[in-house]
Parts: C-alpha cells; structure tokens; sequence
C-alpha cells in the first residue's frame, strides 16, 4: 500500500493559538506577563514548546537554558488542560483525507508534537480514527528529521515506507523526506508559507483540494 503522512501543527492544523497560550501562562508565572503575540508570533508556536520559551526569555532580556528546562512541563501541562479552544484544521483538510483513503491510500500522522498530546488534541477534535498511525516526537528514541518516524508511520499505516509522501510545512519535514529518499509536499498557507519554495519540495501545495492529484503524481496510485 501506497501511504500519505501528514505532519500536524501547521499543516493539517493551525494549533498556534493554543500553544502561544500555553507559552504565555508559564510566562505569567514567571512574572513577564503575556509575551507572545497572537497571530505574530504562529510561526514560533509551531517550532514548538521549548523554541516558544525560548523566544519569548529572549524577547524579555531573560534567556537561560534552564529556565527554559525548567519551565517546559508546567508549559505541556497548561497546553494539555487547555488544547483545543482556538485550534482549527485547515480549510479542506478532514476532506482531503477522506478522499485519499476512499482512493486506496494509507493516511497517517508523523509529528514532533508528544505522541500523547497529539493523540489528545486529535481524539477531543472528533478526527483519531481518520488516521491509521500517529508517530510522535516520543514514539520512538528519535524524532524527525530522522528518517524513521516517517518510515514507522507508513508501516503502522499498512504500507511500505518506500512508497510514501510526506505532507509538511518546514525545514524539518523537507529534510527528513529527503533523509527517506521520498518526496515531500510542502503547505503554502502557513505561517512559513513563503518561505516553502526555497525548500526546493517535490510540490508545494496551495490548497488541500489539489492533494490528491499531486499525490497520484508523486507516488501512483494506491495498490
């Protein structure tokens, strides 16, 4: 079986809205108040928990490596008891799998979100049993861009990781196709979207109701 693999934040779904909020509540309790912007700040929201520590201890003149460390639970924590209040898929998304598997392919998720989180935010959005596998950052010992959460996500998906695409939104997604030897598609519509062609990605994706075109033109049809 032929096998799609999505990543998550970003690319089926802006989530930044949650996890900016879930930045903000450690930032309080540090005492800095809100530090990172909505919308703004979306990009760095979906480089994950510790880069939005980070950026915001930057931006407040009081970065440490530690307190990032430190502050990095209590961050999963809020995120966790508050996950899904401003996250939404992107327009046409659900419908694009939906179509994928009806043409016969394996859909799965390879994120760097904690598998748990991701299994949470997709199960209380009404959408788990739409993916066949769902590979997070701590599934396995390694996370992406190693190749093999992308290969394990195809397999636990029902098919060969040889004969599968990578649906992404970052550097991140792009090397670790590369790293598979399998193509990559990468979304226009996020916070990084311009910045997507320089990536040099097999195809760039401007709306989820070209997916399934593209897809047939980078891997075939499904088996």
């Amino acid at each position: 079986m032929r096998t799609v693999i999505f990543d998550l934040d970003g690319t089926l779904a802006d989530t930044s809205g949650d996890l900016l909020a879930a930045a903000n509540h450690c930032f309080r309790h540090m005492g800095h108040g809100d530090v990172l912007v909505h919308g703004e700040d979306a990009g760095v929201a979906l480089r994950g928990g510790r880069m939005m520590l980070t950026h915001g201890l930057k931006r407040v003149g009081a970065y440490d490596d530690a307190t990032v460390q430190d502050y990095y639970p209590m961050l999963l924590e809020a995120y966790s008891d508050d996950i899904d209040t401003h996250t939404h898929f992107y327009p046409g998304a659900l419908d694009a799998v939906e179509l994928l598997k009806s043409a016969g392919y394996g859909v799965g998720i390879c994120t760097n979100k904690p598998e748990a989180l991701a299994h949470q935010l997709l199960t209380q959005m009404g959408v788990r049993d739409l993916f066949a596998s769902l590979v997070g950052a701590d599934t396995l010992s390694v996370r992406k861009p190693d190749p093999e959460p992308l290969r394990e996500a195809a397999r636990r998906a029902g098919g060969h990781p040889d004969l599968c695409v990578l649906i992404g939104d970052s550097d991140t997604d792009r090397n670790t196709a590369r790293a598979a030897g399998v193509p990559s598609v990468l979304v226009t519509f996020g916070p990084s979207g311009d910045n997507m062609a320089a990536l040099e990605p097999e195809a760039l994706l401007h709306h989820f109701h070209d997916l399934p075109e593209l897809v047939a033109e980078l891997i075939g049809a499904a088996a």
